[in-house]
Formats: C-alpha cells, sequence, structure tokens
C-alpha cells in the first residue's frame, strides 16, 4: 500500500518518508488534499515497468477476444471436442522436423 505523509513530513520526517519512497510510491498531502507524488528513480521505474506489463496484457487479452469474436460472427468454430479433434486433424501437416502437434 502507498504511503501517504502530509507536506510537512518533507521538513520535519525526511528520513522516514525517503525510507518509504525507495520501497513504493509515496503521496504527499497538502491541507489534506492529494498533492504530489514522491518516489526513489528505482521505484518509480519499477512503478512505470509494472505498468507497461499490465498494458501489454491488457492489449494482449484485448486481441485475443476481438480475434474470437471475428471468429464466431464469420462462422469459424466447431461445436464440441469431436468436431474440434476433427478440424485439428483435418489441418494437421505432419512433417516431423516442424511438428509440434502430436500424431497418432
Amino acid at each position: 500500500m502507498e504511503a501517504i505523509f502530509p507536506i510537512t513530513a518533507l521538513t520535519k520526517q525526511q528520513a522516514k518518508v525517503k525510507k518509504a519512497a525507495s520501497e513504493d510510491i509515496v503521496r504527499i498531502t497538502e491541507n489534506g488534499a492529494a498533492a504530489w507524488i514522491f518516489a526513489s528513480e528505482e521505484a518509480f521505474e519499477r512503478r512505470v515497468e509494472s505498468a507497461v506489463e499490465e498494458a501489454l496484457c491488457e492489449a494482449s487479452v484485448a486481441s485475443v477476444v476481438a480475434r474470437g469474436t471475428r471468429d464466431y460472427e464469420e462462422g469459424r468454430y466447431v461445436v464440441g471436442t469431436d468436431a474440434a479433434r476433427a478440424k485439428l486433424d483435418a489441418m494437421r501437416v505432419c512433417d516431423a522436423s516442424r511438428c509440434r502437434l502430436r500424431c497418432r
């Protein structure tokens, strides 16, 4: 959880604020309202990297869902495991040097 300090803590509790900022983002309030963000460079970089990873993951999921929706709307789907196996069998081209599917 992010630490929250009043702006006066920057002068009265520097060590405590800096320690918290070395671990994660610190929120600084002014007159009781959120006003500033304080963080060490490393904590900031960790937060940015985490946000980038999360955004990439969300984009990947959105892309897969969109592709699945298009496939369904265009009739590219099968119903049931037997139909799925038959579809895979029809698609399978077994070249032993490149095959990733377990052939029967």
